[in-house]
């Protein structure tokens, strides 16, 4: 368990810094947070990297989507997350139809960036478009591709994504160019592991993965569902972390440490 008693002498991480993870072969932890305790509580413990989810739609205020979470809501919980951390790195999503145009992604990521204190913001779908403008006016994005919250009512249910050749070609097609637009990180959601594994070695930028199989560079998890509580039912590609602690926050520190010795996901968590 990696603690810090004295947060206020911890530098911050940056994109430089997870770039660097991957280069190394070091497993990148990261969890949700929607607020200042558990952003405090999460960050003393050494998770890397801070999610402020378009999830906190289903796990905060009880939507069966992520659809109707607003920019303003992303904004307030933002800024609760990022006003106390003081090493995690932290992403916005930006929600649904906020970044229909590109310049409207733009102003967007603006406010989640100046009004929310985000150090990156997330996009799902291959937006190379938007990618390529937001990287323009230096503003750090992160893709996200396979199953895509935000297309729940086009894809008719949350299903594994990518396991037709076709579409696994698509998905390594898209990632290649995320990142020529521009994209510092991408996140792979519910594909089979060894489409994860083609995609995060043939990326140069790290490749968070959440029931993607453990080969990806790192881990990410909805808060809520890997300490069990929730409204709805947990994923299959997550795991009850507390089951075996004491406490809230040494299932967090299980957590990171599993991803770290590559021990989370293990095959009952992946396709």
């Amino acid at each position: 368990m990696t603690q810090y008693s004295s947060l206020s002498t911890v530098k911050p991480l940056s994109i430089n810094d997870l770039a660097a993870m991957k280069r190394r072969g070091e497993k990148i932890s990261c969890l949700t947070a929607y607020d200042a305790s558990f952003s405090m509580l999460i960050d003393s413990i050494g998770i890397d990297v801070m999610l402020v989810g378009d999830s906190l739609g289903m796990v905060i205020q009880g939507y069966n989507t992520t659809l109707p979470v607003t920019m303003d809501d992303m904004v307030y919980h933002t800024r609760c997350v990022s006003h106390v951390r003081r090493r995690a790195f932290v992403i916005a999503d930006l929600p649904f139809m906020s970044y229909a145009t590109p310049l409207m992604a733009a102003e967007n990521a603006a406010r989640l960036m100046q009004a929310g204190g985000a150090q990156m913001v997330k996009l799902e779908g291959a937006r190379i478009d938007c990618v390529s403008f937001l990287f323009d006016q230096g503003i750090p994005v992160c893709g996200h591709l396979g199953l895509l919250p935000q297309s729940i009512n086009q894809l008719g249910d949350y299903k594994v994504q990518g396991k037709e050749r076709l579409e696994a070609e698509k998905i390594i097609a898209d990632a290649h160019q995320l990142e020529q637009a521009g994209a510092g990180l991408l996140v792979l959601e519910c594909v089979p592991a060894e489409l994860a594994r083609k995609v995060s070695t043939q990326l140069t930028i790290p490749v968070i993965g959440i029931g993607a199989g453990v080969d990806c560079d790192g881990q990410v998890l909805v808060l809520y569902d890997m300490l069990n509580i929730g409204v709805s039912k947990r994923p299959r590609f997550s795991k009850n972390f507390m089951q075996d602690a004491a406490d809230i926050g040494q299932a967090i520190a299980a957590y990171h440490s599993a991803v770290k010795q590559s021990q989370f996901p293990a095959s009952e968590h992946s396709f």
